[in-house]
């Protein structure tokens, strides 16, 4: 993130917590990514804030400003859910993530309104800002070649959001850049380049030191690479070495 564009960042969220924090009541960023989610959290805010995504192991993500104690209310996060599914299954193309997001983008939708996009047999489920909606709804005819029809649905089917199976991996210790290698088949030195690039990230936060511990439970993001909860060790081997699991997206 460049320097202008992290200070413009910043200002917009302590606006966002000023504005709670005076008139009493929730405010909320657009979709945030895990570098902004990071500048977020490590702004020490005297307002509340909690990150929301439309489901548990949301990526993306929108910071909503504000509590039940602070607002004397509670509201919903302003995300809604869309169904996009293919009006011919039989004769549709075979749809992946670049396909969807590209077929909103090119109707001149910005990015930072829309969340993640799930993907599953050959259907796509979108997280996006309510205000959005029904301009999708209305407007998206067409992802690739396939027609598609878009409606509101109220959360995506368990078989769409159920987390991954568990993958198991040895390694040497917990340190996070021994897993990551692991989880990556990565060398130890490609895997420590991920932090001096700053794009390892730890529950939404930068993590740069290399002997990281992880917790089971952790979201580790690798930007360029994907996503995983590290669930934690399963037992030592006779070597001495690590048999850990992990949930790989």
């Amino acid at each position: 993130m460049m320097q202008n564009d992290e200070l413009k960042l910043k200002n917009r969220f302590e606006e966002l917590a000023s504005r709670t924090s005076d008139r009493g009541y929730y405010s909320y960023s657009e979709f945030l990514t895990s570098a902004e989610q990071d500048t977020l959290c490590r702004l020490h805010l005297t307002v509340p804030f909690t990150l929301e995504g439309g489901y548990p192991a949301a990526e993306r993500k929108v910071a909503v400003f504000g509590s039940q104690d602070l607002c004397g209310y509670e509201e919903p996060t302003p995300i809604c859910s869309l169904s996009i599914v293919p009006t011919s299954p039989k004769f549709a193309d075979e749809l992946n993530h670049r396909d969807f997001l590209g077929s909103l983008m090119g109707l001149g939708i910005r990015r930072e309104i829309l969340g993640d996009i799930i993907i599953s047999e050959n259907r796509g489920f979108l997280f996006c800002l309510d205000s959005i909606a029904d301009y999708i709804i209305e407007s998206l005819t067409q992802v690739k070649h396939t027609t598609v029809l878009v409606s509101r649905i109220e959360t995506p089917p368990l078989s769409a959001t159920q987390l991954p199976e568990a993958t198991a991996l040895i390694v040497a210790s917990e340190r996070l850049d021994a897993v990551i290698a692991a989880v990556y088949k990565l060398s130890r030195s490609e895997s420590q380049h991920l932090f001096e690039q700053k794009k390892v990230f730890v529950n939404s936060r930068t993590e740069e030191s290399l002997s990281f511990t992880l917790d089971a439970g952790d979201m580790v993001s690798v930007r360029g690479f994907g996503r995983f909860i590290y669930e934690g060790t399963e037992k030592e081997t006779r070597k001495g070495r690590l048999r850990i699991n992990v949930l790989i997206f």
